[in-house]
């Protein structure tokens, strides 16, 4: 997969100043506040850096967190896991592979069948709803 590589100045252009807090400076949104977290449409998630495919709304769920849940990435090489150890706390950071924008966290505590929640900042993704014609 080619990388998106783009200055501080052409980040700061191409995103609204709240997804540079988040996808450039590993920023979080507040619980409860994305535009995405009680979306249940029929669509893909994207990385509002770079538009790459992420998260599929078939694997989305309720968490009950204040953040976008899925239980696994549409393609295990779309995101990038890291060490994080902010904050006092031992968590796994989740990238977009292709622009390396924080996306959030990745947790052991979610539903069959991985047992994992990916806890997304709405801000870093973009929702693009399922055609129509997708289904025929």
């Amino acid at each position: 997969m080619d990388q998106l590589n783009l200055s501080e100045s052409e980040w700061r252009q191409r995103l609204t100043p709240a997804q540079y807090h988040v996808l450039r400076e590993a920023g979080t949104e507040r619980a409860f506040s994305g535009a995405l977290s009680d979306n249940k449409a029929d669509g893909v998630y994207r990385c509002a850096g770079c538009h790459l495919e992420l998260f599929d709304s078939d694997d989305k769920y309720d968490s009950g967190s204040g953040w976008p849940s899925f239980t696994r990435p549409v393609d295990a090489d779309h995101v990038s896991e890291h060490r994080d150890s902010s904050h006092g706390m031992e968590r796994v950071e989740v990238r977009c592979a292709r622009c390396d924008g924080h996306q959030g966290h990745v947790f052991p505590d979610g539903p069959p069948p991985s047992g994992l929640r990916y806890c997304i900042n709405s801000v870093a993704l973009e929702f693009r709803p399922r055609a129509a014609s997708d289904d025929d």
